[in-house]
């Protein structure tokens, strides 16, 4: 199988960044990406400002690519998505060249003659990825597949048990699952002078929040499924990322200023339609007053379908890798910090398979992309027969400031966890209100 591709899913930040390091070992990567243009994904938050700086938002190996076409990496501020696919992201997939082909969506992956129960030959026979272009249907053969094709295309649903809520689907046109941007002159208008709910409790929906409280005579009800925000917005001054913190600071100025009703404890099972209104009801019976619009930011998670026939070894709670889950779950997890993970971490039953990026994540949160540039190091290495290297993962994630896992529900244990201390020190109880604040 050394003359086969090894096929990457999706030219996103961590696709790209994994062909950078395939090519670099002499492998020879094929990127296959639905849409017609990298990163199109982060095209639809560009108006988004990222945590990180510019440093932590270049590969290594990709860096090393671009320099030979004159290219020079960004040094400081913090980018938006725009700015990232411009300058960064767009001339890695054109030095990349053919390597990356669009429009180009993996609808299936199998062991070559072998469906899921047969055993002989998984680890002899190649992969075949099953592909639809717009010239049909293609068959590649490969001896391995990264899959970093994401989690942006799935969000959560806005009802309470996972689940869509009911009437959800039916009211889709009220209610918006992405950050809205309101530099768009129809996106301000929907949301401008309205009544707003705003569902979840992360990053993404702090920077809702704030971009809300901003418009003239909008009110915003911040729908919360714990009992109280608790450390909901960050770690302030101790956030190792600078601007993270920052924006903790300014949802939770934008909160104090009285701008923001926030309603605890409520998880929505109903979603009603009026004429001009909807009407969210929660698990327990509680019936709001009636909204214009709703903005469900409640994370998202990853699609496994087209890899039915592949042999993965997922958690059952997360489904993420099972040896990578008890690392990240946010029940559990604390401080920011993730154990160095890498090849051995990711892999499946089915040799020469690797997830990685958001989706090797499952449903947790706070995925940074330097994590994904290291995985896909490793798995690089681990592919090129370098084990040494694969194993020798070296990862420190910034610090949130806050410790203790978010978990589903609040209890008093967590409570005091997260208010009076834990691994990282007592968090900030009063934050300072005056820092400016990016957009994310």
């Amino acid at each position: 199988m050394d003359g086969l591709p090894v096929v990457v899913v999706g030219a996103g930040p961590i696709g790209l960044a994994a062909a950078a390091h395939l090519a670099e070992r002499g492998l020879r990567p094929l990127v296959l990406e639905a849409a017609d243009r990298a990163g199109a994904a982060v095209a639809q938050w560009h108006h988004v400002r990222l945590f990180s700086a510019w440093p932590e938002l270049v590969d290594p190996a990709a860096a090393r690519l671009l320099a030979a076409t004159g290219w020079q990496p960004p040094t400081d501020g913090y980018p938006t998505g725009a700015e990232w696919a411009a300058d960064y992201l767009s001339p890695l997939a054109a030095a990349l060249g053919n390597r990356v082909r669009y429009n180009a969506r993996v609808v299936g992956v199998a062991r070559r003659g072998r469906d899921l129960v047969v055993d002989a030959g998984r680890d002899t026979e190649p992969l075949t990825v099953h592909v639809r272009t717009p010239h049909g249907e293609e068959l590649i053969t490969a001896r391995a597949l990264v899959d970093a094709s994401g989690t942006w295309t799935t969000p959560n649903p806005l009802g309470g048990d996972g689940l869509p809520a009911l009437g959800e689907t039916a009211a889709a046109d009220r209610i918006a699952y992405r950050v809205p941007d309101l530099a768009d002159p129809a996106t301000r208008a929907r949301y401008a002078g309205k009544r707003v709910a705003l569902a979840g409790s992360g990053h993404s929906a702090l920077t809702a929040l704030v971009a809300l409280t901003e418009l003239p005579h909008t009110e915003v009800l911040w729908l919360l499924r714990r009992g109280e925000p608790g450390a909901l917005f960050g770690g302030g001054d101790a956030d190792q990322l600078p601007a993270r913190g920052a924006l903790g600071r300014k949802a939770q100025e934008a909160a104090r200023a009285g701008h923001v009703r926030t309603v605890t404890g409520f998880r929505t099972t109903t979603v009603e339609q009026t004429a001009d209104s909807i009407v969210l009801t929660s698990i327990e019976g509680q019936r709001l007053d009636p909204v214009d619009e709703v903005v469900a930011l409640t994370g998202f998670r990853p699609d496994h379908t087209w890899l039915s026939e592949i042999r993965l070894d997922l958690d059952p709670v997360l489904r993420a890798p099972t040896a990578l889950a008890p690392l990240i779950d946010p029940n559990v997890h604390s401080c920011g910090t993730v154990y160095p993970h890498g090849a051995a971490e990711l892999a499946h039953p089915e040799p020469g398979v690797f997830l990685v990026g958001m989706k090797s994540y499952g449903r947790a949160p706070t995925f940074l992309a330097m994590t994904g540039y290291e995985q896909v190091r490793s798995v690089a290495a681990a592919i090129a027969g370098d084990h040494e290297s694969a194993t020798r993962v070296e990862l420190v994630l910034p610090e949130t400031g806050v410790c203790g896992g978010s978990g589903l529900f609040d209890t008093a244990t967590n409570d005091a966890e997260t208010t009076e201390g834990g691994c990282c020190g007592p968090a900030p109880k009063a934050l300072s209100l005056t820092a400016p604040s990016p957009k994310s």
